[in-house]
């Protein structure tokens, strides 16, 4: 594709005239209906900025197909849509890229158990089953419609007969952990305040976890986990970063907010990462 034919990012020739465009637009004066504030200007950015990737997201899928690009996760089909946050920098390879290393690690050391918890539509999941062929991957997710959603991303990826997609997990589960080498991977928007917690969950002392810690919405949960974890545990802060090194060529045709948007998590606020290893 040369830079001559890359298309202006869009999602349908008629233009103005789409539901996407029309509702973006309705969605817009509602939102700054009324007397001005910072956070309505706020509001309208985030929406703006979610319209776009819209957008660049099916520019790059029409440019760069539905596999992963790069990272971790390179060759996995991503034919789906995200549970939630932005399809594009997964699609790129780049999705919380300052994992990536602890992500190799896990590899490396082939568990014989990961336990993803807060799966959404398997990212994890799945691309860690194609990588870790000869590991038991256990992914957990309280929402119906993201473990039908990770069902169908392991079946485009030939593990479905290795992803075993499941509700809600409680303490007691993780009593698994004291049997087998385990890493535990941990994503649910705040709730790991109540889940991990080795006094309720003892097992969890003999797992290495992975953890993003939700600190925008329970502040001061950072320094609770570490506090929690640090008899058991060497632990590691991992912040996150972005890897504009991942992008294709053609983007350089873009205009720098696109390219920086292709790259967005859709993130509201602050979530560092604890990598707790057991000792």
């Amino acid at each position: 594709m040369t830079a001559a034919t890359v298309p202006a990012p869009s999602v349908d020739p008629r233009g103005d005239t789409t539901p996407l465009t029309l509702g973006v637009a309705a969605s817009l004066e509602a939102l700054l209906a009324g007397r001005p504030s910072t956070g309505q200007l706020n509001a309208a950015l985030r929406h703006l900025a979610k319209w776009r990737t819209v957008l660049l997201n099916n520019t790059l899928v029409a440019l760069s197909g539905e596999a992963v690009l790069s990272g971790p996760f390179a060759g996995m089909i991503y034919g789906g849509k995200a549970s939630e946050g932005s399809r594009t920098a997964r699609l790129l390879g780049v999705y919380e890229a300052a994992l990536a290393p602890v992500i190799e690690t896990m590899i490396a050391r082939a568990y014989a158990l990961v336990i993803d918890v807060g799966s959404a539509e398997g990212y994890y999941a799945v691309g860690l089953a194609r990588r870790m062929p000869n590991t038991r991957i256990v992914a957990r997710d309280a929402n119906p419609a993201a473990q039908a959603l990770c069902r169908a991303l392991a079946h485009a990826n030939g593990v479905a007969d290795r992803v075993e997609i499941g509700g809600r997990i409680e303490h007691a589960d993780f009593a698994i952990c004291e049997t087998q080498p385990t890493a535990i991977l941990c994503d649910i928007e705040g709730a790991e305040a109540e889940l991990l917690d080795p006094a309720r969950a003892p097992g969890l002392r003999h797992a290495d976890i992975l953890v993003e810690v939700h600190e925008g919405m329970r502040p001061g949960l950072l320094a609770a986990l570490q506090a929690r974890f640090a008899p058991s545990h060497r632990i590691a802060l991992v912040q996150p970063k972005l890897e504009a090194g991942a992008l294709p060529d053609w983007t350089h045709q873009l205009n720098d907010l696109d390219r920086l948007l292709l790259l967005w998590e859709w993130r509201a606020s602050p979530t560092p990462w604890l990598w707790m290893q057991r000792r």
